[in-house]
């Protein structure tokens, strides 16, 4: 899939990073380019942010849209009361309070659950933002009050070649970013991505906020970034399966836009699967539905897995005819007839959590399960269209099922 470039966990690492390299290399041009037009350009991190608040609540990816918030009030904040500079009244102090105060407020979005705009949850997450901004006025008031100086904590040491801020300040938002990133490159979820490029963003605004027009370039980079994380959530609401997690039907269209002449696809079926259903209910179905996935992805030869519908899954091997491919199914009929599923007797579970831990450990009325695929695959050695060799993959799933079950056939 071409979109699946913006998905991958290295591209979220290293794309924001490249944009603040970007900016940096062309440092001359962007401060031209803004100065020119700063009706525009000072009013765009507003219009972005807002909507990706908005595309936030369509999309139910609340939390997005939580970070929006925190990023459009971080950039009010700087455009109204950070504009003198730094050396005069209490701007550096201002500047280090909302470069420490920031962080949180994106972190805390791991609090929640995605939802709408309109749910409790983003209520409880303006209180949180909301809560930060009283303490960091309090923190201000009373610094300012107390006749605050700098130089008098050496641990507010500055070191004036690399920031202006706090040395410690620039650690401490070093340790956070350091810490995204690896979530991003570990998990690769949307949430990582979003927290990760909004901290880095803004950690380097407030690094190298002695720079003319930085908040506005860096905070607009980070609400087109917002924007093509959001863009990625729908693309994977429409293009992923939601019950199992791996890609669904529409996915597998589109792969099969982009194939080269050397390919094989592999349809298959998990065995009496209505039979079972009926029997032991549809959690339990889903349960073994969630479990032929997982299997599915751990199929070697740079498989490629889908949910096609139901209970019937599609694996595609670029670059492989039917007979290699061969031994990689085999290998995932056979791992799925050796696992045994347990079933549990969920009419006979206790209601009272003290019976229930009462009768944990008590195996005796629990029940396990075989379960077995067939398999039928067919490949591009004398037949280019992907239609026509869906359509030959499918039928030899259908002889596999009439030849018993349980087996992998090759169309003819």
């Amino acid at each position: 899939m071409s979109f699946s470039i913006v998905t991958a966990s290295w591209f979220r690492f290293s794309f924001p990073i490249g944009l603040i390299l970007l900016i940096a290399l062309g440092k001359d041009n962007v401060v031209s380019v803004i100065s020119a037009n700063q009706s525009i350009s000072l009013n765009l991190p507003y219009v972005l942010f807002f909507a990706c608040a908005i595309m936030g609540h369509v999309f139910k990816q609340s939390r997005c849209a939580m970070m929006a918030t925190a990023m459009l009030i971080s950039y009010w904040i700087i455009q109204n009361y950070l504009q003198s500079p730094l050396s005069t009244g209490t701007t550096l102090l201002e500047l280090s309070l909302l470069a420490f105060a920031l962080p949180g407020a994106c972190l805390a979005i791991y609090i929640f659950k995605d939802n709408s705009v309109r749910s409790r949850s983003f209520v409880a997450y303006l209180a949180i933002v909301l809560a930060l901004i009283i303490w960091s006025q309090l923190t201000l008031n009373y610094l300012s009050e107390s006749g605050f100086n700098q130089n008098d904590y050496p641990l507010l040491y500055v070191e004036e070649k690399i920031s202006r801020l706090p040395l410690v300040l620039l650690l401490y938002l070093s340790a956070i970013v350091l810490s995204c990133a690896i979530l991003v490159l570990r998990y690769n979820r949307i949430v990582d991505a979003v927290v990760y490029s909004s901290i880095l963003l803004s950690s380097a605004t407030f690094a190298f906020f002695h720079v003319t027009y930085i908040s506005s370039a860096l905070f607009s980079l980070a609400g087109f970034l917002l924007l093509i994380y959001l863009l990625s959530a729908s693309y994977e609401l429409a293009f992923n399966d939601r019950l199992t997690g791996i890609p669904g039907r529409l996915a597998l269209e589109s792969d099969l836009k982009h194939l080269s002449r050397k390919y094989s696809i592999a349809m298959l079926d998990i065995d009496h699967f209505k039979s079972f259903n009926d029997t032991y209910g549809h959690d339990t179905g889903d349960d073994v539905l969630k479990l032929v996935a997982s299997k599915l992805l751990e199929v070697r030869g740079g498989a490629r897995v889908y949910r096609y519908g139901g209970e019937e899954f599609t694996v595609l091997f670029k670059g492989k005819y039917a007979d290699e491919a061969w031994d990689y199914l085999d290998e995932l009929r056979q791992s799925i007839e050796d696992y045994e599923l347990v079933v549990r007797n969920m009419d006979a579970r206790p209601k009272d959590n003290k019976q229930g831990q009462k009768k944990r450990g008590n195996q005796s009325k629990t029940k396990t399960v075989s379960l077995t695929i067939s398999i039928g695959v067919a490949d591009s050695y004398e037949e280019r269209n992907t239609t026509a060799i869906l359509k030959a993959a499918d039928q030899a799933l259908y002889k596999a099922k009439q030849s018993g079950r349980n087996c992998v056939v090759a169309a003819e």
